[in-house]
């Protein structure tokens, strides 16, 4: 039985190309002064750059990695279609300005996937079984709000103890699936205060693609790392193999695990506050598997979404036949994810093959022509998925959007309810963006709005099992 997208979710520009300084043979020589320095070129990063751009003020972003995009990159050589190795799906489209910006890009936006599908060992589940399901995971969501209203605690402590033989698919997709992170490590505040992501939507060139078209504008020194930010109340130095660059503000886009591994020293030190936030919003495992099928061995149509009924989070997700090709994507994440990619992409592709063979058949190992996995706990400028908080942390987000200094942190690690995904991360750096804009007299704060009339708050709606978080 397939289930639809309404049946899952009732359960559970066109400026010139700006130079490159910096970093790379042939690049300009890196600007030495600008009114706000960007650490990072991921979304929040080109955001917060666009924002400034739009204030008519002079920004440079600095970024460690010799490409656009952080957690968003699109492979377009390994297979014939693009392959979102981080980020693939977009959500709120009716408020989602990237969306726009993506049309206006003259770049392909198309709606996610509308059904999927439970595979249970070699077959697929019948309707009452699939009704089984969907009943656990409301159950499951229900306990998670109640909880949720009283305390912050993990969302394993309090999920029903009943949930028999979907226990553990349900932990998968309201856990690792969601977060990157297993129930037992995620706030059930956290959870329940991630904003509705009913709708998804994917670029067809790929999120990576898309990030790096909006970059085209924005002045940008790739392979130039931020080795050490000097702040204080008045400008900010950030000093990089390629020279030092002094500001008169700075927005920080780098993840919460490099912000506290230390790779980017600060004089002073990050306030105590700040950094404590940040461990708390550690993030999650969330990584790839692409495997190259022709044939369609495994008979499946364009699209389409599978899980399995599972007895652990020892499990995953294929998203199979992706745009019609023979590209077929096995998602693994939570603390299975991050042992499996410890162990190496010859280990995940073993075990991608193992996990399919399990569910259509000997023949799929035979049906693998090319192959290919993420590791994003090995990123060094990344180093991990998405943030989640742990249990008691989801107050940590708000700490990370208080400046220090002349210093604005933004990412999606910093928004309250999108956090996970690119469009939190790309309000985040544009909210950045303005009040540091604010603080050097780019803007007049604005007129301060009337408080908006108390709403009643909604009954639970059980978050998608897919698409979800950025990484989904």
């Amino acid at each position: 039985m397939t289930m639809t997208r309404r049946d899952f979710l009732s359960a559970s520009a066109g400026l010139a190309v700006m130079p490159v300084f910096g970093g790379r043979a042939g690049a300009a020589p890196l600007p030495r002064e600008a009114d706000i320095v960007v650490i990072g070129a991921g979304a929040a990063g080109i955001a917060a750059a666009r924002r400034v751009m739009a204030a008519n003020r002079k920004v440079i972003v600095v970024e460690a990695a010799s490409q656009i995009g952080g957690r968003c990159q699109t492979d377009t050589t390994t297979f014939e279609v693009p392959f979102d190795r981080g980020a693939r799906w977009m959500h709120n489209p009716e408020t989602n300005p990237m969306i726009k910006l993506a049309r206006s890009a003259g770049l392909e936006i198309i709606t996610a996937p509308s059904g999927q599908k439970i595979r249970i060992g070699r077959r697929n589940a019948r309707a009452g079984e699939t009704e089984e399901f969907l009943a656990a995971l409301v159950r499951a969501n229900r306990a998670i709000d109640e909880a949720s209203r009283r305390f912050d605690v993990s969302c394993a402590s309090v999920l029903p103890k009943d949930l028999g033989d979907w226990a553990g698919t349900t932990e998968f997709v309201l856990g690792a699936n969601f977060a990157g992170k297993d129930l037992k490590d995620l706030s059930v505040v956290d959870k329940i205060r991630a904003q509705d992501r009913n709708t998804a939507i994917a670029c067809r060139q790929g999120l990576g693609t898309l990030i790096t078209k909006l970059g085209e504008q924005v002045p940008l020194a790739l392979s130039t790392p931020a080795n050490r930010i000097s702040w204080g109340s008045r400008d900010v130095a950030v000093e990089t193999p390629s020279g030092k660059i002094v500001a008169r503000a700075a927005v920080v886009t780098v993840s919460s695990n490099v912000l506290t591994a230390g790779n980017i020293k600060f004089t002073p030190d990050i306030p105590k506050r700040t950094l404590d936030a940040a461990a708390k919003l550690s993030l999650g495992s969330f990584d790839r598997i692409a495997l190259q099928m022709p044939g369609n061995p495994l008979g499946l149509a364009r699209d389409d979404i599978i899980i399995e009924q599972s007895n652990s989070t020892r499990t995953a997700l294929l998203y199979a036949n992706m745009g019609s090709s023979s590209l077929c994507s096995i998602d693994v994440a939570g603390s299975f994810g991050r042992d499996l990619s410890a162990q190496g992409e010859k280990a995940m592709i073993a075990f991608a093959v193992e996990w399919l063979t399990k569910l259509y058949g000997s023949e799929v190992a035979a049906a693998v022509k090319k192959s290919s996995a993420t590791r994003w706990n090995a990123a060094p400028f990344a180093l991990g998925a998405m943030s989640a908080a742990g249990p008691g942390a989801q107050a940590s987000r708000k700490v990370l959007t208080e400046p220090f200094g002349c210093m604005y942190l933004a990412g999606e690690a910093t928004h309250e309810t999108l956090w996970g995904t690119i469009d939190g991360a790309w309000e985040s750096g544009e909210r950045a963006a303005e009040a540091a804009l604010r603080r050097i007299g780019a803007l007049r704060d604005p007129e301060p709005a009337a408080p908006p009339p108390k709403q009643r708050r909604r009954a639970p709606q059980p978050k998608a099992a897919m698409p979800s978080s950025q990484f989904n």
